[in-house]
């Protein structure tokens, strides 16, 4: 990744932080490196954080030796902080509190300090593992016996399955998805089994990248 260059005072300086994601699990603390290098003072600087998946995103201002707490993305109030004792040596990190999935994105660091303006980019992936997945028998169906399969809490997106006791795929319903307002998913899927030589069934919630997955057994007694 190419570092961006500034020029003040006749000099040549860099925003830099880290070319890597940053990998935060949900509920934890995470810190977003952003340094001025040469390690001069940004006491006297404007410190802007933006989230780029926001119009209007920002997340954190510093300007005029002070903290401006307007005109933020609401679901990070209370939630940012620079560490500003360490300013005076170029450390514009920015801390984010209790990761929620609505946190997941690309975040610019942009320092201010007339005649220039300079920034660095960098991504947070956010990961949870969801709930154990809750089945439950809805009773007859044309076709078969009901079953509905519900798990909440994840992120990213899951992917749910209905195996037979072969673990092989069984056709159902289309999935639900449902995000709430931090931003983890919530699935649910309905299915129509027919009486095998076992009556058991499972339900498997899987998210691949970051190679979690859960399952719940079901056992139908025979009519």
């Amino acid at each position: 990744m190419l570092l961006p260059f500034c020029l003040f005072s006749s000099e040549k300086f860099e925003v830099i932080g880290p070319t890597d994601p940053i990998v935060a699990v949900a509920g934890d603390d995470i810190i977003l490196p952003c340094y001025l290098k040469p390690n001069i003072s940004a006491e006297d600087m404007t410190v802007d954080w933006l989230n780029l998946d926001f119009k209007d995103g920002r997340v954190f201002r510093y300007q005029n030796h002070r903290i401006i707490r307007e005109d933020h993305i609401p679901s990070y109030i209370g939630r940012t902080a620079l560490f500003e004792e360490e300013l005076w040596r170029g450390n514009t990190s920015l801390k984010l509190t209790r990761v929620q999935g609505t946190d997941e994105g690309f975040y610019t660091c942009v320092i201010q300090s007339k005649p220039w303006n300079c920034n660095f980019t960098i991504q947070v992936l956010v990961e949870a593992v969801g709930s154990k997945p809750v089945v439950s028998i809805e009773g007859h169906r044309k076709g078969g016996m009901g079953l509905l399969c519900e798990s909440e809490g994840w992120h990213p997106q899951p992917e749910l399955l209905w195996l037979d006791s072969k673990g092989v795929n069984l056709s159902a319903g289309p999935p639900e998805i449902h995000r709430d307002l931090k931003g983890f998913y919530k699935v649910k899927q309905h299915v129509i089994v027919q009486e095998t030589n076992t009556n058991r069934f499972t339900c498997r919630v899987q998210q691949s990248r970051i190679n979690e997955k859960m399952e719940t057994e079901v056992h139908l007694p025979s009519e």
